[in-house]
């Protein structure tokens, strides 16, 4: 009897052991055809077996039979049922505007930890910190938050402190009379003016994110340079960017703006008619960015009639250009307005790069945001994060109810350990990704998590801020440090993309084309006609599914544990992320299968998938900012719960593909598979005890807090609302163990029924406490009692804030 037969019980989980084996690890097509021949010679397979399979291995890895008898009719069927997903031009642009980084390792389903953890993760230099504990630190000592709403915009002596330190200039290089910051720095400077002031950021982010000066450096001519970006770094020319459009927003492609060529005397010029909106700086701009479609009736560029969208320089003082109102976003005072242009004239030198960039603006507007979209907005948010980190842990021991602090009640433990945890890992995602864009990555999936994400956290903690403040975050004046960034939240929801689209169709519509492996290769070689090379991408592209697929159920069952060990006390944190990805990388392309080119309009679907991929790279920056920093004893309990969190929410990212895939088949397997899911499930909310540790860090003086919240502005001064804040936090929390003692005497008889701070005097009587601890004790109340205070006004005062807006500027 041959061996299959005569000792089946060894024989048959050796091959299933291999076959589990193979598949898990993704062997290529050769090594499964040799599987195959295992098989069938253990099996005493008959011989009309042996000849089909034969035939079949060698089409399949003979490529010239392959292509001529598999993949072409696999091509033909494709382009039948519209499986792969068409792009146009202005999608192509977008897609190839940046690079892939490690988001490309979260498609893969095998992600590459060792590579991961060696991305630069920056830190605060010197010199810095030095421009922080300089520059930055005074011009936000020059006015709070209340003066600037009071005037309705930033007082004149901050405008010129702003200009003299060059904070206009932050990332224009020395020689042009910049300070030629990298991105992290100019990100680190945001997030402490965020702690400040919103008018802030939205007044120093333009000039150096996506206004003219980022254009010129990447795309400008030699002479658009030596001209404008030494006037710009002064502070000289005040810039903006004007794309949106009151019917181009977030289809910004779709712009009607006009610029046409033509010729007089002999030169070039263009005639431009524009109607924008929504323009931060626009009404005291010097230099106006335009982002316009370029016509050429005479073809004198050589580039036929309808050359594209174009971005040129436009002088403010010229003829036609219309900067005479403002808009109110939220009350909050930035300068923000409509802009029109009517047949306004200007050489054609002005195009930013010259004629040689005649119609390539989409492009540089696309490869600006690529990177610059991960910056700015997650800084601020960072910043507003970790202001309200601080101001919360305070208040809620400062403020007394019941006889305790605040934060000694579980429901005020509850948010307040929402907004530590976040605010940890939202920091270490802001310094990841200004870390990959200062190497030179321009990541567009990553930048456009790191913008949704950070902006929607940032939503988050601010409503569980003001649930926590209560009566003192609603009530407006100076004493009220968070009212301001509550009304403002939205802004940031808003712009640079906003969050709905980027979430349904940038993170996910465009990384699943851009960041998987093989899909843009296979949709680049159909468009080419190129079969050798679709072949190639599509083998490689199965064998992929199939091994994610293996990698999925393994994983799934032995809950990570098969993935190569990595990572020490956050171990069990990589094995999970492996067996994310895998189930991610493979449902993937169930997608890309199941519904093909409609699948970027499945916005539902879409958006969870987004959902998915956000918090794994959220869990990734986390585990990279605690083995950076030294992978701290204190700080474990802030990885814990932020890596908690993120796979909860990636369990519900999940669920909810299961739960709502349409197809029929796939459909309901899928909904089998979240039945699985949910009683086998990689993650759910953190426990109530790790939560409790993370609120009791904030309400603790020390180095924990200290280190969560570094790099905001904080004042020193008792009559700021923080700087009052902080030293009744400090007193209060000094002044806690003499109220312990004293209500240990209390229970003992020793003083009567009241509440302790009734009792100083009698305690020290009693000689139950010393002089010097019921100085402290009457000290704390006292400031405490000034720190919880709110602001009020007559109503006449209050009617002149009403016309606050009238003020001199």
């Amino acid at each position: 009897m041959n061996i299959f037969f005569s000792d089946p019980i060894i024989v048959i989980p050796v091959l299933i052991s291999m076959f589990l084996i193979l598949g898990y690890v993704g062997v290529p097509l050769w090594v499964w055809s040799l599987y195959g021949v295992t098989v069938l010679s253990v099996g005493n397979a008959p011989i009309w077996l042996w000849l089909m399979f034969a035939v079949v291995a060698v089409v399949l890895n003979v490529p010239m039979f392959r292509r001529s008898l598999v993949t072409s009719l696999i091509i033909k069927g494709i382009k039948e049922f519209n499986i792969l997903p068409e792009i146009s031009d202005t999608e192509k642009a977008a897609i190839e505007a940046g690079n892939v980084w490690v988001d490309g390792e979260f498609f893969s389903g095998k992600p590459n930890f060792h590579r991961i953890n060696s991305e630069p993760y920056p830190q605060v230099t010197p010199e810095l910190q030095d421009f922080l504990d300089g520059p930055v630190a005074k011009v936000c000592k020059m006015a709070s938050d209340w003066e600037i709403y009071r005037r309705q915009d930033l007082p004149p002596q901050v405008w010129e402190y702003l200009k003299q330190e060059r904070f206009f200039g932050m990332m224009i290089p020395p020689e042009y009379g910049g300070l030629g910051f990298s991105n992290f720095a100019y990100s680190t400077v945001m997030t402490k003016l965020a702690s400040r002031s919103f008018t802030h950021v939205a007044t120093v982010s333009v000039p150096n994110s996506l206004g003219p000066a980022k254009l010129l450096l990447r795309y400008g001519t030699t002479a658009q340079k030596d001209y404008y970006l030494p006037r710009l770094a002064r502070g000289e020319e005040i810039p903006c960017f004007a794309l949106t459009e009151p019917n181009a927003g977030s289809d910004a492609a779709s712009i009607q703006s006009e610029g046409v060529v033509f010729k007089e005397n002999g030169k070039l010029y263009l005639r431009l008619n524009w109607n924008k909106r929504y323009i931060t700086l626009g009404a005291i701009a010097t230099l106006l960015g335009l982002a316009f479609k370029l016509r050429d009736p005479e073809n004198l560029l050589g580039k036929g009639e309808n050359v594209g969208i174009t971005c040129a320089l436009i002088p403010t003082d010229t003829p036609g250009v219309v900067l005479q109102t403002r808009h109110d976003p939220m009350g909050v005072p930035f300068y923000n307005s409509p802009t029109q242009g009517h047949n306004v004239v200007v050489p054609i030198d002005q195009i930013i790069g010259g004629v040689e960039q005649a119609g390539a603006g989409w492009k540089m507007l696309m490869q600006s945001l690529a990177g610059g979209r991960g910056i700015s907005f997650p800084a601020t948010c960072t910043g507003v994060a970790k202001l309200v980190s601080r101001v919360t842990g305070a208040y809620t021991i400062v403020r007394r109810q019941f006889g305790l602090p605040i934060g000694k009640f579980e429901g005020v433990e509850e948010p307040l350990a929402r907004i530590g945890g976040l605010t940890y890992l939202m920091d270490a995602a802001r310094t990841y990704t200004c870390g990959a864009v200062d190497k030179g990555e321009q990541p567009a999936v990553i930048s456009a998590i790191a913008k949704y994400n950070l902006t929607e956290l940032s939503r988050q903690i601010i409503n569980d801020g003001m649930d926590i403040m209560g009566g003192a975050g609603i009530c407006r004046g100076e004493r009220n440090l968070l009212a301001n960034i509550y009304t403002a939240t939205p802004i940031s929801i808003t712009v640079e993309g906003a969050n709905i689209l980027t979430r349904t169709m940038m993170i996910f519509g465009q990384g699943a084309i851009r960041c998987h492996p093989y899909v843009y290769k296979e949709i680049e070689a159909l468009n080419q006609g190129d079969i050798k090379a679709f072949d190639s991408a599509l083998w490689h592209h199965l064998g992929l599914t199939i091994r994610n697929g293996f990698r999925t159920e393994l994983l799934s069952i032995s809950r990570g544990y098969l993935a190569r060990p990595f990572g020490g006390v956050t171990a069990p944190y990589y094995r999970k992320l492996e067996w994310a990805s895998a189930s991610f990388a493979l449902m993937t392309d169930l997608a890309l299968f199941s519904f093909g080119g409609t699948l970027k309009r499945r916005e539902n679907l879409t958006g969870r998938f987004a959902d998915i991929l956000s918090w794994m790279y959220l869990a990734t920056a986390t585990l990279r900012r605690f083995e950076e920093e030294g992978c701290k004893q204190d700080d474990l309990p802030f990885v814990h719960w932020a890596m908690q969190y993120s796979f909860s929410q990636i369990q519900s990212g999940f669920e909810g593909i299961c739960d709502n895939w349409s197809v029929p088949v796939i459909g309901r397997l899928l909904r089998m598979v979240g039945w699985w899911w949910r009683m086998n499930p990689i993650g759910t909310l953190p426990v109530d005890k790790l939560g409790s540790k993370i609120a009791r860090s904030l309400q603790t003086p020390g180095e924990q807090r200290d280190r969560l919240t570094r790099g905001i502005y904080i004042p020193t001064s008792e009559e700021e609302a923080l700087g009052r804040l902080e030293k009744a936090f400090l007193l209060s929390s000094q002044a806690e163990p003499i109220i312990k003692k004293i209500k240990h005497s209390i229970r003992a008889g020793k003083l009567p029924q009241k509440r302790p701070q009734q009792l100083i005097t009698e305690a020290l009587v009693a000689g139950l406490i010393s002089r010097e601890e019921a100085e402290l004790v009457y000290e704390a109340e006292m400031v405490r009692n000034d720190a919880v205070q709110v602001d009020s006004f007559t109503l006449e005062e209050y009617q002149r804030e009403s016309q606050a807006a009238t003020l001199p500027t």
